[in-house]
């Protein structure tokens, strides 16, 4: 199996999440038989919502650039980043080495459509909707994001998160958010956010959903097992 490279950190417990769902992925009845990994666990990647939202701080995109390159040298054969807001930076990853970038926004819009979804619901930073990460990829398969009129209450959830707060608070409050996306029409919900991929046991009941962390995932063990 070839290995994969991480560029983690953003936040650590979303790539941590990343690596349990590679190794669930895996119906391995030995150590020999999972996924092998080069993570760079990097909690002192610039903040990507001082970068795009508050406008006061450093961009990622150097720090980023640098992982990659570490990666290549640790013996990865592709790079694959757990962050959607961090997608921003994607070209400049890609760029860094020669190495096959997996993209999770593209790999998610792309599972979408598939899905045959139309109006996604997006439960994301609201710096994916600043920088725009996803409207490329979503109009290449013709995906209409639905976002809420004010998403202070999302990114608040998402510090929440990277602060370890409870998760059953958490959860109330992405099911409200969800249901309101829901009500404006939204016809599949999207985590499009790592950090709340770990709260995904709260969603609404019956409500059609993706997390782009699972497509990011479908794609690692993809690339390494063949």
């Amino acid at each position: 199996m070839k290995p994969v490279g991480v560029l983690g950190g953003m936040g650590p417990e979303a790539t941590i999440a990343l690596m349990q769902k590679v190794l669930r992925a895996v119906p391995a009845t030995d150590d020999a038989d999972h996924i092998p990994l080069i993570v760079h666990q990097n909690p002192q990647v610039p903040s990507r919502i001082k970068a795009l939202i508050e406008g006061t701080g450093p961009s990622p995109a150097p720090v980023l650039v640098q992982m990659a390159c570490d990666l290549k040298l640790a013996g990865a054969q592709a790079l694959a980043m757990p962050c959607n807001t961090a997608h921003h930076y994607a070209h400049s990853v890609a760029g860094a080495t020669d190495l096959p970038f997996l993209n999770m926004l593209e790999l998610t819009a792309q599972t979408l459509a598939a899905s045959g979804a139309k109006r996604i619901g997006m439960l994301a930073s609201p710096a994916t909707r600043i920088a725009g990460v996803f409207d490329m990829p979503f109009a290449a398969n013709g995906l209409t994001a639905v976002t809420a009129p004010d998403d202070t209450a999302i990114l608040s959830l998402i510090r929440s998160v990277k602060a370890g707060q409870s998760s059953d608070q958490l959860g109330l409050a992405l099911h409200a958010e969800a249901t309101k996306l829901l009500d404006a029409g939204a016809d599949h919900l999207l985590i499009a956010c790592t950090e709340l991929s770990l709260l995904t046991e709260f969603l609404p009941d019956g409500a059609d959903w993706s997390d782009s962390l699972d497509c990011l995932t479908a794609a690692i063990v993809e690339f390494s097992a063949h």
